[in-house]
């Protein structure tokens, strides 16, 4: 084996021009990868997080995912039944028994659960009126599911229980308002009662639908507010492990009935289309690698036709078809190997390039420079399909190199 290595470095060092303009193909190729993937990763990791950060893991809801069966399909279940035009019954909405599953979900490990009730309302200050989503929350259970805290710019979590009919808004909301820290303004349901309610708190999640559209006050300031006594309408789950969030959203709600939604459905096209980015992300960056394999192609073609005579000669010496394959298989995954380790250091260049790279305006991550992800694994894998295609690249030439008949190469010659 060491003597198909010489050999092989030989014969790449006599044509080291073209070894020279392979390996760097397949080390741009790899480096390319290596950066796109940073650049790609870093944003979808960051958006990610700040879905995590910002929303609930799983969210139960106070309605049915599918309609309960109607009384003629469940007494005819096999018959060819057509049921049309049945309106839904009226219910009192809320999550039933709201405090029995709290304690349930409580007791998983790794779970913290809080209960929560929404409703619209109108915010009345002076002549400005805005229609915004108030959420009504228990401050100390809800600060274990939501980042709500870390969000704010002004006051705290627990300012809603310090102050009658507190109010924590965005800041763009404020804004839209022209209200700050201390002032009243009123709050009318769509039921028709009104409140007088103090802003305590300002908070800004970068999130524009959030910070202009939204507010928290007190769980049964919201019930008086919206005229829901004791009305639970979500219960809202932080995990330990956001990865469980989908297989226990489905087991909840197969035990509860209510339907069930983790983040990943929530945002189910956000994810889908980050799919498609890395599809048209990897394909783009593998064509590069395709190209550069190409090259290792030409050079070890070229050499099998130069070295067809030293073939001969060393079959003739006693060396087998599967030697000779493997001396410039060798070759190929050679150079394959010298580019990946050139393309990794060139990557990491560029990565930390890019990291330098400033907008001048200002970003929802507080920074205005590049999100970069910097991940081993992309660099094994950008090194391993390197490796690989610079070893199919060189599987045909080393092939036809191994089939030649020294025979015919010597009479040839002669």
């Amino acid at each position: 084996m060491r003597l198909l290595l010489d050999l092989a470095r030989g014969m790449l060092a006599r044509r080291r021009r073209q070894t020279l303009v392979s390996v760097f193909g397949v080390a741009l190729g790899v480096a390319f990868f290596i950066a796109i993937a940073a650049l790609m990763r870093g944003f979808q990791t960051y958006f990610i997080s700040q879905i995590i950060d910002v929303a609930p893991h799983i969210t139960i809801k106070d309605e049915m995912r599918d309609p309960p069966p109607q009384a003629a399909a469940l007494a005819h279940p096999e018959g060819a039944v057509a049921i049309a035009g049945v309106r839904p019954q009226d219910r009192v909405r809320g999550i039933r028994a709201a405090g029995d599953k709290l304690a349930m979900l409580e007791a998983m490990e790794g779970v913290a659960a809080a209960p929560v009730l929404t409703g619209q309302a109108l915010l009345r200050y002076g002549s400005r009126d805005v229609s915004v989503t108030i959420v009504g929350i228990d401050p100390v259970r809800h600060a274990r599911v939501s980042n709500i805290q870390k969000d704010m710019t002004h006051g705290r979590i627990e300012d809603l229980r310090a102050t009658a009919n507190g109010l924590i808004i965005g800041e763009a909301l404020a804004q839209r308002l022209g209200v700050g820290l201390g002032d009243t303004i009123a709050a009318v349901s769509p039921r028709g009662v009104t409140l007088s309610m103090k802003v305590v708190g300002l908070f800004r999640t970068g999130i524009q639908t959030l910070d202009q559209q939204q507010g928290y006050a007190l769980l049964k300031v919201n019930q008086v507010l919206q005229d829901r006594s004791n009305v639970v309408n979500q219960i809202q789950l932080r995990l330990r492990d956001v990865t469980r969030a989908e297989p226990l959203a489905r087991e909840i709600e197969a035990r509860f009935g209510d339907r069930t939604e983790s983040w990943e459905e929530q945002n189910k096209n956000f994810l889908t289309v980050f799919v498609i980015q890395n599809a048209v992300m990897y394909s783009v960056t593998g064509a590069i690698l395709l190209v550069a394999a190409f090259g290792i192609y030409n050079i070890i073609s070229t050499v099998v036709y130069e070295k067809t005579r030293d073939i001969a000669i060393l079959k003739s010496l006693g060396f087998t078809e599967r030697d000779i394959q493997m001396l410039f298989l060798v070759q190929g995954i050679v150079a394959g190997l010298l580019g990946a380790v050139l393309g990794c250091v060139l990557g990491a260049v560029m990565i930390e390039g890019l990291a330098q790279v400033r907008f001048g305006v200002e970003a929802p991550s507080g920074s205005d420079r590049f999100i970069l992800a910097r991940d081993w694994r992309v660099y094994l894998l950008a090194s391993g399909f390197a490796v690989l295609a610079a070893g199919i690249a060189a599987v045909i030439p080393a092939r036809r190199a191994s089939r030649l008949d020294p025979v015919q190469v010597v009479r040839g010659a002669a």
